[in-house]
């Protein structure tokens, strides 16, 4: 399939160029930053010469490392936004009786905390410069919709600990794992010599498997299953693993039902999963993203990973922080019932049913049909948005992965008025901050 006429030109336009010979530069002054004096730490990582610290340079743009760089800073989530404002305009969203959706993701405090950390200059000079790129989105769904007739969800979908370098200077233990060093290590060696194997047992580590070599897949001679038991127990004695599960284990069911084995068995698949399932301990993990070197990574059971938040502001909703459990696969079938529509096929979780209490429009849905509610919102705001009428319940759904809270900052670019309308949506939200 062709892309949209728009997306070809957006792509034509060669956004990304636009930062050739520009740098990332902080916000503010640095000794107004709680990791102001901490600029150069030896876990962050020079990617291809972006450097450590402030100023990063994006160079002219020829080199191979450029959208890296980009994606890894600021500019990524820009270039996320101007995407998302050509996507609202161009595909008319909000401007008939039928709710639109619209999915955003802003993944460049991701790469940053990975490869600065979370508790970097670079993570919170790239917190709060999201928080300026979320205000202009959000100015931008007003004028061209109208918040009032928004539903707004910031949610993320991991949260991630913090680097080894710095835990430790708190006296936390924490480290990083080396798979690719197991099948030298002298326990796979007995277990080699045990099952009579010749050649490398452990192909690969794929976060978070350990794949068996196909000589050894295939080997009629092996008990796969008794293999797995005896390399399970070797693993679970390793520096750095808290829990070793193998797939013969998870395809029988053969686990109790924790808090830490629920994950790993909803996790597996069994053609894809590999032969045995690692949980590290806390604060350690691999350092490696896709071939990259980087400072933290996250994939685990733990809390720090797990305990994201979820936010809904606007469509009337009145503010409450709600103090327990949620999961983020709420999120899905809440929008669904807030809109009347059949979940998605393959969703899972509950309906937060604090939303739909709380929401105005969504109550005003109940008693109108689309066609009525649309037209007597629209004709309302006809005042404010010179003239065009503008249709109701759009979904502006943002996806922020999030790292540390900033501090507070002067007032945004919006005008008085949008921003007006900005805090009116968010100081009537629910917030579900607890863990997945």
């Amino acid at each position: 399939d062709a892309y949209p006429d728009w997306v070809n030109a957006f792509n034509d336009s060669k956004p990304a160029q636009k930062f050739a010979g520009t740098e990332w530069q902080l916000l503010h002054d640095k000794d107004t930053y709680l990791f102001g004096d901490s600029d150069d730490r030896p876990w962050e990582y020079d990617v291809g010469g972006f450097g450590r610290t402030f100023p990063h340079s994006f160079g002219d743009g020829s080199s191979k490392y450029f959208t890296t760089w980009l994606t890894l800073s600021p500019p990524g989530d820009r270039l996320v936004l101007d995407f998302a404002r050509q996507a609202l305009v161009a595909e008319q969203l909000g401007q008939d009786a039928v709710t639109d959706y619209l999915a955003v993701s802003f993944s460049s405090t991701d790469y940053v905390g990975h490869v600065f950390g979370p508790s970097s200059l670079e993570a919170e000079d790239n917190i709060l410069r999201l928080d300026r790129t979320l205000a202009e989105l959000f100015a931008f769904v007003d004028e061209q919709v109208g918040l009032e007739n928004t539903l707004i969800v910031l949610s993320a979908d991991h949260g991630g600990p913090d680097t080894p370098g710095y835990l430790n200077g708190l006296n936390i233990p924490a480290g990083y794992v080396d798979p690719d060093s197991w099948d030298k290590d002298a326990a796979i060696a007995r277990i080699k010599k045990r099952f009579r194997i010749d050649g490398d047992l452990i192909a690969a580590y794929d976060h978070p498997y350990v794949y068996f070599s196909d000589a050894v897949k295939n080997n009629p001679k092996i008990d796969q299953e008794e293999l797995e038991v005896a390399v399970v127990e070797e693993l679970t004695k390793f520096h750095g693993v808290s829990l070793a599960v193998s797939s013969s284990a998870l395809r029988q069911g053969k686990l109790p039902d924790t808090e830490i084995y629920r994950p790993v068995i909803n996790n597996f698949n069994p053609k894809r999963s590999g032969e045995v399932f690692i949980v590290f301990e806390p604060n350690w993990f691999i350092n490696d993203m896709e071939g990259l070197t980087v400072a933290s990574t996250h994939g685990s059971p733990w809390r720090y990973d797990t305990y994201v938040p979820v936010v809904f502001a606007g469509a009337g909703l009145a503010p409450q922080t709600v103090d327990r459990k949620v999961q983020t696969v709420d999120v899905a079938v809440t929008l669904s019932a807030y809109m009347g529509i059949k979940p998605p096929s393959g969703s899972a979780g509950a309906v937060l049913e604090e939303v739909l209490a709380e929401s105005t429009l969504w109550h005003t849905n109940r008693s109108k049909r689309f066609a009525s509610a649309c037209s007597s919102r629209s004709s309302a705001r006809k005042t404010w948005s010179n003239g065009s009428l503008s249709a109701c319940w759009p979904m502006a759904i943002c996806s922020l992965r999030v790292c540390r809270v900033s501090q507070k900052r002067e007032p945004l670019k919006p005008s008085p008025a949008t921003l007006k309308r900005i805090s009116a949506a968010f100081s009537s939200r629910r917030t579900c901050c607890h863990p997945t």
